[in-house]
């Protein structure tokens, strides 16, 4: 509502404009977690508005700047710029969530309007009031308004957050559970430039592990279909945890029937879970089939029956032992 509220984005520009006199500001207020960033962390914001603080010092040392906080957080090697900013003259003024800095307006018909800060100040026990110059907000990085969209039609897993998220923390940190896409950067969540182009790097190469093989050898225990049986019920593709089953208008099904269910070897898991749940036992699974399984059953009752019987004729007969 006002020129003189910015984000820390706006303010980073005015510290790079060479053209713009910083020496007139006198004071310079930041407030920290403003918006979404009430919900969630989003890493970034303390380490830019102490990277901007120490680069206002740097260019007007006569400025006094005041960061309000809730929780200042600069992760790694970064919290060296949190003691620098003290050390430079930064104040820092944390604020509950119960008492969250208000922003006020005050003007009358004679006078421009005045900007005021007012923050409850634990130690003190009392509001403590600022006039600053310039007022710069730390607001966070939060999804785009089609990431769950672009989730939904890839079929990808997002946290509560809506940024996207990783087969695996350790094991498969750039995977998905889908195979065959990979994410890299702040699709992931909110992370600095360095962090990002290393995770760039490792999804690329996991990508380039994939394109550089003539063929790939997949897992041999897939489910297949038998159109002729298959009813298109949709049921597996409910069922299926890695959503691979489809319904291709390539085959017919029951009745020649337009459409029957397809599953892509490629994709295929090997969970089983459609071939136990298709109500028209339309999917089996490779070398899991009912056949061989029923066989493999059979056999082993066989052989307890003949362990069974041997087990009674090495028996003594009671009426001549001893």
């Amino acid at each position: 509502q006002d020129p003189r509220i910015v984000t820390q984005l706006e303010f980073e520009a005015l510290l790079a404009d060479s053209q713009i006199a910083l020496e007139a500001l006198k004071s310079v207020v930041m407030i920290q977690c403003v918006g979404p960033a009430e919900k969630f962390c989003s890493r970034l914001c303390c380490t830019t508005a102490l990277k901007n603080a120490l680069k206002l010092k740097e260019l007007a040392p006569q400025t006094d700047v005041t960061i309000l906080y809730r929780d200042i957080r600069t992760y790694g090697f970064k919290e060296r710029l949190y003691t620098a900013a003290r050390s430079a003259g930064v104040r820092f003024v944390h604020f509950e969530f119960e008492r969250k800095p208000e922003v006020v307006l005050d003007g009358g018909e004679n006078r421009a309007p005045e900007l005021n800060v007012r923050v409850w100040e634990p130690i003190l026990g009392g509001d403590l009031e600022l006039k600053p110059d310039l007022l710069v907000l730390s607001t966070p990085v939060v999804p785009p308004q089609g990431t769950r969209e672009l989730a939904s039609r890839l079929k990808l897993p997002v946290d509560m957050d809506g940024f996207f998220l990783e087969a695996h923390v350790k094991l498969r940190p750039v995977d998905f559970s889908a195979e065959g896409i990979f994410m890299a950067g702040m699709a992931h969540y909110p992370k600095f430039l360095d962090e990002s182009i290393a995770q760039a790097q490792a999804a690329a190469s996991r990508a380039a592990n994939i394109l550089s093989q003539k063929t790939m050898l997949t897992n041999a225990r897939v489910a297949v279909v038998d159109p002729q049986k298959c009813v298109g019920c949709l049921t597996c593709v409910r069922i299926c945890p890695y959503d691979v089953p489809r319904v291709s208008q390539e085959y017919s099904g029951v009745g020649s029937i337009l459409g029957a269910a397809y599953i892509e070897p490629a994709v295929c898991h090997g969970c089983g879970s459609c071939a136990s749940e298709c109500p028209a036992q339309a999917i089996q699974l490779s070398h899991y089939t009912d056949v061989q399984t029923l066989t493999k059953v059979d056999a082993m009752f066989n052989l307890l029956e003949i362990a069974s019987e041997r087990q009674v004729q090495s028996k003594p007969d009671p009426l001549f032992a001893g």
